[in-house]
């Protein structure tokens, strides 16, 4: 095997494992075994540096120092939530659709809303090539150098994936990870952090991005923007997703009624509790992707 072969060959069993830990919560090595397989290829990466690959998972520990987050427009605008309270306001809203699409039959996808910092991903022939925060839903700050250093974020994805899309998620600290960076900054004698929201989100904007990779931040994904994707229903979009290397929580369930959803949501506001993230309430979706279109 040649310098080349063995540096490529590395890189693969390093994403293998990368995924089987961060994304599967499966590791097969352990964290020793990984970091040694690391530090190699960091060695051999210094060594040959004309092998250079963008998403090598040694750019996972960070280093890139952005002074200035360049402000870049979104290709398919990152569209708000609207807010119910009450069963009530769901009936109105599903007569609402039931008005505009005509006596079909009308499925929703739920899944729980979870409480970060909002990022949108772009990937071309399979490669990260590009992270924007939210901002304003047309425009946001790039943050690729920083995200590149979570974990549950594929910088390379597998399997059978469009040429181009964009796929939205939420930066998330988990209540562990957060009580744990507090207690080191309890002990170093510093003020703890206020919230896992405002941590992660905070953690986007660090200018060294060494930094962000020693935090246990995590990538929850759940839509996809995008032209000629081939892809039918949001509930198709999360699995899409999953196959394709990035971590989409199983929670979500597909509805045919809004009694159904009713019950999701009631289940969830009392199991929540027993996540290992913030959420911040339910999001309910049209399944069909055509439906959304005609719905605008």
């Amino acid at each position: 095997m040649n310098i080349e072969q063995q540096i490529q060959s590395l890189r693969d069993e390093l994403r293998e494992h990368n995924y089987k830990y961060y994304v599967l919560d499966q590791p097969s090595i352990t964290d020793f075994e990984f970091d040694m397989k690391l530090k190699e290829l960091q060695k051999l990466e210094a060594e040959h540096p004309e092998f250079h690959d963008p998403t090598s998972p040694t750019l996972r520990v960070g280093g890139m120092v952005t002074k200035n987050f360049e402000t870049v427009a979104h290709e398919h605008r990152m569209y708000s939530l609207e807010n119910s309270y009450s069963k009530e306001d769901l009936e109105d809203w599903e007569k609402r659709i039931q008005r505009i699409l005509g006596d079909v039959e009308v499925q929703f996808t739920c899944e729980l809303k979870y409480d970060g910092a909002s990022i949108s991903l772009t990937y071309e022939e399979g490669q990260l090539v590009r992270a924007v925060t939210r901002g304003d839903g047309f425009q946001g700050d790039d943050v690729t150098n920083n995200i590149k250093t979570i974990k549950s974020v594929p910088l390379q994805l597998k399997g059978d994936y469009p040429p181009k899309f964009d796929i939205r998620g939420e930066i998330i600290l988990t209540l562990d990870g957060f009580a744990k960076m507090n207690q080191e900054r309890i002990e170093a004698g510093e003020d703890p952090y206020m919230n896992p929201r405002n941590t992660a989100s905070g953690s986007l904007k660090l200018q060294d991005s060494a930094l962000v990779a020693q935090r246990p931040l995590e990538c929850l994904l759940y839509s996809i923007a995008g032209t000629n994707l081939g892809i039918s229903s949001q509930f198709e979009v999360l699995e899409k997703a999953r196959s394709w290397g990035f971590k989409v929580p199983s929670v979500a369930k597909l509805c045919k009624s809004m009694e159904e959803v009713m019950q999701f949501a009631d289940h969830w506001d009392v199991h929540r509790h027993n996540l290992p993230y913030e959420t911040d309430g339910v999001v309910v979706k049209v399944n069909s992707i055509q439906h959304q279109e005609e719905l605008g």
